[in-house]
C-alpha cells in the first residue's frame, strides 16, 4: 500500500472479468491527494468500468481498492467516502432543486442547521442560488448538471467521481461547466476521477491523465507529457487535433548522423532524444500540424511538396500538403492565404517529432 499521507486512492493489481473476458487485468494505479485525474480512452476501453469499481458499484475478480488510507474492496458505496456524479443529472423530478439537494442529507439523519448550511454553500459554489424553488423540469440541461454536481458536494467527501458528466449538454455549456469544474477544484483542494472520451476535457482539466485502451493503462502522466512525448503510437493518435501526422519510413546513418527516410522526405534526426543507443530500421514517424512551419529561406532545410486540400478553420488554417506518397496536416494561422495545387517549402525539426517502432508502435 503507498503512503496513506499522500495517496488518495489506490488501485492495487485490479482484475474485472465477464463471463471469460477479462476487460481490467492486473491494474495498477495510484492517485494523489488534491489530484484532478482524467481516464481517458475511446468507449470500450474500460474507463467507466475501472470508475465504477472504485465507487463499489461493481463487483471485482480480484485486488484491492484503497480510499483514503482504507482497504474498501468490498464496502459498499455509501461507507467508501465518496461522492458520484453520473451522465445522466439523475434528479427527483417532484422535488425543487433545494430538495434534491438535501435529500441525501436528510435522510442520513443530519441536523437541519448543518444541512441549510451545506446546501447553501453548494450552491453558493456553483452559483445557483436563484434556481432554489425550481423544479428540474424549470431548469436547463447545464442547470440540471450543476444541481446533480452540488447534491455530491454536500455529501462533504474526499473523493468525487464524475462519469461523463457533460457528454449530453451543447458546446457553449460544456466549454461553459469545464471551466467551472476547473475553479471548482482550485476552490475545494479535493480529490476528483473524471471519466471522457472527449480529449479537450482531459487537457484542460488534468492533473494527470491515464490514457486508456483495451483496460490497459497505455500512458499516466500530465497533459504536457502525453501532448509532446507520448508513449506509443495509439496515444500520439488520440491525443491532438486534426490528429498526428504519422508517415512510414526508416532510419539510417550517414556519417554517424541519423536521418528519417521516406518517400519525398529526408529529416536529419540530430536533435531527437532517443531512448535508445542506436536505432534504424523501419519506423513511423509523428509529427503534429502545428510543429511543421514552412521555410523562411532557401538557405534552410528544407521538404518540398504540393498543397491539395485547404481547411479553413476561422482562428486556424489547415494546409494538407502531398510530397511523394505522404500527405500530411500543416497548421498556419487563420489569416494566411493559399491557393490549392501551390507549392510548399517546409521545415520538420527532429526536436519536435515523434518515432515509433514500425511493429511494436511504441516510441524509440
Amino acid at each position: 500500500m503507498d503512503n496513506v499521507n499522500t495517496v488518495s486512492v489506490a488501485v492495487n493489481d485490479l482484475t474485472i472479468q465477464y463471463n471469460s473476458l477479462k476487460v481490467i487485468d492486473g491494474l495498477n494505479l495510484s492517485i494523489q491527494r488534491g489530484e484532478f485525474l482524467v481516464l481517458l480512452g475511446p468507449s470500450g476501453c474500460g474507463k467507466s468500468t475501472l470508475l465504477n469499481s472504485i465507487a463499489g458499484l461493481m463487483d471485482i475478480m480480484d485486488g484491492e481498492i484503497w480510499i483514503s488510507g482504507r482497504n474498501v474492496t468490498w464496502a459498499q458505496p455509501k461507507d467508501r467516502g465518496i461522492a458520484m456524479v453520473f451522465q445522466s443529472y439523475a434528479l427527483y423530478p417532484h422535488m425543487t432543486v433545494s430538495e434534491n439537494l438535501s435529500f441525501g442529507l436528510r435522510v442520513s439523519g443530519l441536523p437541519k442547521g448543518e444541512i441549510k448550511e451545506r446546501v447553501a454553500e453548494a450552491a453558493r459554489l456553483l452559483q445557483i442560488e436563484s434556481l432554489m424553488n425550481r423544479k428540474p423540469s424549470e431548469l436547463s440541461g447545464g442547470q440540471r448538471q450543476r444541481v446533480a454536481i452540488g447534491r455530491a458536494l454536500v455529501r462533504k467527501v474526499d473523493v468525487f467521481l464524475f462519469d461523463e458528466p457533460l457528454s449530453n449538454l451543447d458546446a457553449k455549456l460544456r466549454n461553459e461547466l469545464r471551466v467551472e469544474l476547473k475553479k471548482l477544484h482550485l476552490a475545494l483542494g479535493n480529490t476528483m476521477i473524471y471519466v471522457t472520451h472527449d480529449q479537450v476535457e482531459a487537457m484542460t482539466l488534468a492533473d494527470r491523465i491515464a490514457v486508456m485502451k483495451g483496460g490497459i493503462i497505455q500512458q499516466l502522466g500530465s497533459p504536457e507529457e502525453i501532448y509532446q512525448y507520448p508513449s506509443n503510437q495509439f496515444v500520439a493518435g488520440f491525443i491532438g487535433s486534426p490528429i498526428m501526422n504519422f508517415i512510414e519510413g526508416e532510419i539510417g546513418h550517414v556519417e554517424g548522423v541519423p536521418r528519417f527516410y521516406s518517400d519525398g522526405l529526408v529529416i536529419d534526426l540530430t536533435n531527437y532524444r532517443f531512448s535508445q543507443e542506436k536505432v534504424s530500421g523501419r519506423v513511423i514517424l509523428g509529427v503534429r500540424c502545428e510543429n511543421i512551419r514552412l521555410a523562411k529561406s532557401s538557405a534552410e532545410a528544407v521538404q518540398h511538396g504540393t498543397i491539395d486540400f485547404i481547411e479553413t478553420l476561422g482562428a486556424d488554417t489547415v494546409i494538407w500538403v502531398q510530397t511523394g506518397a505522404n500527405r500530411f496536416a500543416i497548421r498556419m494561422p487563420g489569416t494566411s492565404k493559399f491557393e490549392r495545387n501551390s507549392s510548399v517549402k517546409f521545415v520538420i525539426d527532429a526536436a519536435h517529432v515523434s518515432l515509433f517502432d514500425a511493429e511494436t508502435t511504441m516510441r524509440l
